[in-house]
């Protein structure tokens, strides 16, 4: 059982401990992302006499850690950029020996960190014009200004900072009644036998009006610093790491918050550190642009649980252990849609659509044999946009029905799930998918994959075009008629897909001038690849026939694309 112990600390015995080696961190704590205006409000609130929250320890010893238990070191310097941000860094990982480190931080990482850093460490500014010049930086130090007429303070705004406290990269041109905070730490400031003269000497250059303004001021930075037990915390002993992740997930849960993806990924590197070293290395060419949330689901898809979405040990253990096994999974993925003429990357935004994918090319070595039947659970998914709504649910529901038919996908296992069964109602509603829709687009794509160049730019195209509906009816035609063809002109059967440079040029030409301004190699190609139908007129008189056999030559493609 877990005990809860309440000390408290000055600053400096604080950070004393951090360099030392004696606190250090959890390897599930995030990096450090506060920035400027945040480190230097925090040494207004000190200032201020403001309570600056209450810490939490984790006593680790060797009852509760292992030599592969990794922790991570206190970071030393910090690079702010252009917009006074902190850089992203990632802490250093570290193992620990018990004789010498005793406390794990697991809340009040980002407070600790920036006094670290103001008083021991270094900070650096990347200004604006040096943003593309590598490793140009300048350095910049936390100051205070003593000199009270100098300070411009908007007494009513909330949330403002009622001492000048900030960084300035101007090191060379400092003002004489400015005080760096870190040299508070100097030994003629901590000497009580020295320290008043030195307050005097930090303060020669300030205006008599302001003498007693900033010779209170450093009394006070002593004080805060040195004396007062600022850093007050609640200690947990005897706690496993796995409770300490728990506790860790659950102090984050308000405040700032943490994204989930943030905490997962978190916990994933308690247990394998290097976890986010290799995602970079799997996250690239086609998976470029996949990002990690895509490899953990698949990890959970693979040895865990999705619905419930939460690494533990067991699966990060499986993830390190089987690491091959699974970017080869990854790999035969991509080889698998590239025998269908898929490119994995298009999935890049919706890769949800292959996680059962991966899942059966990792269990079934087999896996090219159902090529067709995973092509028709791939394409049913898309076009009956399958995974729009429970995701997780509809994850684990398809899992566990692979897991019944041998790993494999066959069409007898999707015509037993309600979603993914075809039926003349989801061919309907397909068809009537209008321009500009996701489906409509998704499924033009791969009605013309056998002849579309995909270093080419296609669009979605009306045959007949748009605007000649906004015109004059023909005369042979009923206005009735002639309303419901307005209706249906954006509908699938008068869409094709058309190459980006052509559709320019195409334009709103009448369907019957555009075809007739072609060869009689062209035209063949036209019929072919728009899946025209034979021997119907391409005057706008007879769209109500063109409309309804390409429905149907498109209904009976698409039925064969969906197996």
């Amino acid at each position: 059982m877990s005990k809860l112990e309440d000390n408290s600390v000055s600053i400096y015995e604080a950070l004393e401990n951090i360099k030392t080696g004696r606190y250090v961190m959890p390897a599930f704590q995030r990096q450090f992302v506060w920035g400027m205006e945040q480190i230097e409000k925090l040494w207004d609130s000190i200032l201020l006499d403001y309570p600056i929250a209450t810490f939490l320890f984790w006593n680790v010893d060797d009852s509760n850690v292992t030599w592969d238990t990794y922790f991570c070191s206190f970071l030393h310097e910090v690079t702010f950029d252009s917009r006074k941000q902190a850089d992203s860094v990632n802490y250093e990982l570290t193992s620990i020996d018990v004789k010498n480190t005793n406390t794990a931080i697991l809340d009040g990482q980002q407070r600790l960190t920036s006094l670290f850093l103001s008083l021991f460490g270094e900070a650096y500014i990347r200004p604006n014009y040096a943003r593309k010049k590598t490793g140009s930086k300048h350095i910049t130090k936390l100051l205070i200004e003593l000199n009270k007429n100098k300070i411009s303070v908007v007494e009513d705004e909330y949330n403002s900072k009622k001492f000048d406290i900030k960084f300035s990269e101007k090191v060379g041109r400092l003002s004489p009644t400015q005080f760096e905070l870190k040299n508070i730490l100097d030994e003629k400031f901590r000497d009580d036998t020295t320290r008043q003269q030195a307050i005097e000497d930090a303060i020669t250059n300030v205006p008599a009006d302001s003498k007693e303004y900033a010779r209170n001021i450093l009394e006070k930075l002593y004080k805060k610093v040195f004396v007062d037990k600022l850093v007050r915390y609640t200690e947990i002993k005897d706690m496993k790491q796995d409770d300490a992740l728990e506790m860790f997930v659950r102090f984050n849960s308000g405040g700032k918050a943490l994204r989930k993806s943030e905490i997962t990924m978190s916990i994933l590197e308690a247990y394998w550190p290097s976890a986010k070293t290799e995602f970079g290395r799997v996250l690239v060419d086609s998976y470029a642009q996949f990002g990690t949330d895509f490899i953990i689901r698949a990890a959970l898809m693979l040895y865990g649980d999705v619905v419930k979405s939460s690494i533990n040990k067991k699966i990060a253990e499986n993830l390190k252990n089987d690491w091959t096994g699974f970017k080869n999974a990854l790999k035969n993925t991509e080889l698998l849609l590239g025998e269908m003429k898929i490119d994995v990357n298009r999935f890049s935004g919706s890769w949800n659509v292959l996680l059962p994918i991966i899942y059966y090319v990792y269990y079934n070595p087999e896996y090219g044999d159902n090529i067709k039947e995973v092509r028709a659970y791939l394409l049913r998914a898309i076009f009956f946009t399958y995974f729009q709504s429970g995701t997780t649910g509809k994850l684990q529901q398809i899992k566990s029905n692979i897991n019944s038919f041998d790993y494999k996908i066959t069409v007898e296992m999707l015509d037993q799930m309600n979603d993914l069964r075809v039926t003349e109602g989801k061919i309907e509603d397909v068809l009537n998918m209008e321009k500009g829709s996701r489906v409509a687009g998704e499924v033009l794509y791969y009605l013309n994959l056998d002849w579309t160049n995909r270093n080419f730019k296609y669009e979605q195209d009306h045959l007949h075009p748009d605007n000649r509906f906004s015109e004059a009816k023909p005369v042979s035609v009923s206005i009735e008629d002639w309303k419901n063809w307005r209706a249906l002109r954006n509908r699938l059967p008068n869409l094709h897909l058309l190459e980006g440079r052509s559709n320019g040029s195409k334009s709103d030409i009448r369907l019957v001038d555009y075809y007739n301004d072609m060869n009689d190699e062209q035209k063949k190609s036209f019929y072919n690849q728009a899946m025209i139908p034979e021997n119907i007129s391409l005057e706008i008189e007879s769209f109500d026939k063109f409309y309804n056999e390409r429905k149907s030559i498109l209904a009976v493609r698409i039925r064969n694309l969906l197996g």
